[in-house]
């Protein structure tokens, strides 16, 4: 349903391509729609419960609690025989203390019953507020160890919609079916040993009536159960949908496309809406279809309990409690089956979860693996070539050396492979074949957080948090000073603004900083990135976003605090590469040309063409 988009992971690095074409998606969807069998269901309730028994304490006081209010509650009908049976069937024969007596006890055991019943429900309740607040916790700590190829291939919505609407559905079901399971097992098992109790015979009724429950429930839970998993996907896309939306409010509006973002969002909305129906719908069918069965089965026991009764099989008392024992044995089934449409919909969400959690997380780094430390700003990149997906290689025999302390530019047309160096260089995807070293030691023998920790990068798409203007730029170097933070603002030329502002560095930011300009929010990344101790940095159109004086300026102040550093420019505006010591021209993958800039323009060739462009 969607066009083509751009999705970048964490950093802003990330293979660009149509949202519902790359492999990944594909298999994503596809996983969507394949039937959850009954085997997928019994691997979620391992896992769910998994989930409980950390809490288990609580699992036993609740099982304890539930046990008792079910026994107080089941004593009740018993009781209400005894009390029928005392008042007898002749006029003036009632045994008013034995009436008053037994109504006393339903009374004091109904109480008791719905105290224990109301603490098992705030106990309830607590638990799986745990379990929630885990699993939640559980999801987000997978995302953060999640490789950029999975950003890439998900959608933001998506994702958001597993850890916020999937696992609210999930906490539901546990806070109250699960509570609902619990009570009904306990009151149809108890509710039969009473009946068993009281008339053996008249048991037999249920051997009929239960099975074709049983046979009916699984029967329409198998049709409801795909509905449900359809309905969290659809649900998913849509979040995912009005997310791409939101964040692209503004292009929208220039290009005066809002009738047809209308139109589209109206043909996602009635997909979700019509898959919620049709899950509604007929899980909504079951419990009704159940609650006839449970009703032919207390006619049968009130006609056949007649019967006996007649011939003095069973006293009117007993009749009496087996009748609400037999409500008390099918009600719960039916409640059960209502419930279960429910359970449908929490299994699916719950699969999806847990899908998220099992992706495969970033590889972990070899055996062996060294600290880089010590980084003196050497790196070469030998016969590289790599691939985003099998059919399609974008980086093909590239060869790179960048010397210590040099500044390299890349250069190059839309989708010749610039970004994808930087995701090599700081392992967001490792290459198929070749190899990439600093200070000659092989990336791939050397730990990720290091590697990375190795760079400062300042990138086109500009990331802020909420929090103090401050926290922001602080963000990656612990322990740093007031007067490091100033002093980097002062390089960046942004220590001005933020001396105007009422708050100064103390200013609270919006989320992503939507209330300051993309130009400012531009300058405070780069004056983060000018914060850190590292020996190389990535500068991904780091300039972009600033006006031609502020950019004149910023170039003099990183040149200046470059000084020492490798640095990697991407660049689009030819210009503020210049003085590079050294720039690629990429195509297709390949290095076409290299060299300062003066000797680039003697070749009158790509980039000479690229730059007269730019300036004719």
């Amino acid at each position: 349903m969607r066009g083509p988009g751009s999705f970048r992971g964490p950093g802003g690095f990330g293979f660009r391509h149509g949202a519902g074409t790359s492999p990944m998606h594909m298999q994503a969807q596809s996983g969507e729609k394949r039937k959850l069998t009954m085997k997928d269901t019994l691997r979620i309730l391992s896992r769910l419960w998994k989930y409980l028994y950390r809490y288990k304490w609580y699992g036993l006081l609740a099982l304890l609690l539930s046990i008792s209010s079910n026994l107080l509650a089941l004593v009740g009908p018993l009781l209400s025989g005894n009390a029928i049976d005392a008042i007898g069937t002749q006029p003036g024969a009632v045994d008013f203390e034995r009436v008053f007596y037994y109504c006393a006890l339903m009374v004091v055991f109904y109480i008791l019953s719905s105290i224990l019943s109301y603490i098992l429900s705030v106990l309830m309740i607590r638990l799986t507020q745990k379990v929630i607040f885990q699993m939640r916790s559980d999801v987000f700590n997978k995302l953060l160890d999640l490789p950029v190829r999975f950003f890439d291939s998900h959608q933001p919505g998506e994702i958001i919609s597993r850890i916020s609407y999937d696992i609210d559905t999930v906490n539901a079901s546990l806070s109250n079916d699960l509570l609902q399971i619990f009570t009904s097992l306990f009151t149809v098992v108890g509710s039969l040993i009473m009946m068993i109790y009281i008339s053996p015979i008249l048991v037999l009724v249920f051997a009929v009536t239960v099975p074709t429950s049983i046979l009916l429930t699984k029967y329409m839970t198998s049709k409801v159960r795909p509905l449900f998993r359809l309905r969290s996907a659809k649900l998913g896309e849509l979040s995912g949908f009005v997310e791409e939306i939101i964040t692209g409010l503004k292009t929208i509006k220039v290009y005066n496309q809002e009738k047809t973002v209308i139109r589209r969002f109206d043909e996602e909305n009635r997909e979700a809406v019509d898959a919620y129906y049709r899950s509604e719908y007929y899980g909504s069918m079951v419990g009704p279809s159940i609650n006839l069965v449970n009703n032919l089965s207390l006619a049968l026991v009130s006609m056949f309990g007649a019967l006996l009764y007649l011939f003095g099989r069973l006293s009117l008392g007993s009749l009496s409690s087996f009748v609400l024992y037999s409500r008390k044995f099918s009600g719960p089934i039916n409640e059960t089956a209502n419930i279960l449409s429910e359970l449908q919909s929490s299994f699916a969400a719950a699969e999806r979860v847990f899908r998220l959690i099992d992706e495969e997380p970033e590889p972990k780094d070899r055996e062996g693996a060294v600290v880089l430390d010590n980084v003196r700003g050497e790196v070469v990149m030998e016969n590289v070539s790599f691939g985003y997906t099998p059919e399609k290689t974008v980086i093909r025999d590239l060869s790179i050396k960048a010397e210590e302390g040099k500044l390299v530019a890349i250069v190059g047309q839309t989708g010749a492979g610039k970004t994808t160096i930087i995701n090599l260089l700081m392992r967001f995807y490792d290459p198929d074949s070749g190899t990439i070293s600093i200070d000659g030691k092989n990336i791939m023998d050397v730990t990720r957080e290091s590697l990375r920790l190795s760079y400062s990068m300042v990138l086109q798409d500009t990331w802020l948090f909420h929090g103090t203007i401050y926290e922001n730029i602080a963000y990656g170097k612990k322990g740093v000073s007031k007067d490091d933070v100033i002093a980097a603002a002062k390089a960046a030329r942004i220590h001005n603004y933020i001396m105007q502002l009422p708050d100064g560095y103390d200013t609270v930011l919006s989320d992503d900083g939507i209330n300051i300009s993309q130009g400012q929010k531009q300058l405070l990344t780069i004056a983060r990135a000018m914060l850190l101790d590292s020996k190389m940095l990535i500068l991904d159109e780091a300039t972009s976003n600033v006006d031609t004086r502020t950019e004149q300026q910023i170039q003099k102040a990183m040149r200046e605090l470059m000084r020492g550093r490798t640095c990697f420019v991407i660049a689009h505006r030819l210009s503020t590469i210049r003085n590079a010591d050294i720039i690629l021209v990429i195509r297709d993958g390949r290095i076409v040309e290299q060299g300062t800039h003066d000797e680039l323009m003697g070749l009158n060739g790509v980039y000479a063409e690229m730059y007269n462009s730019q300036f004719s």
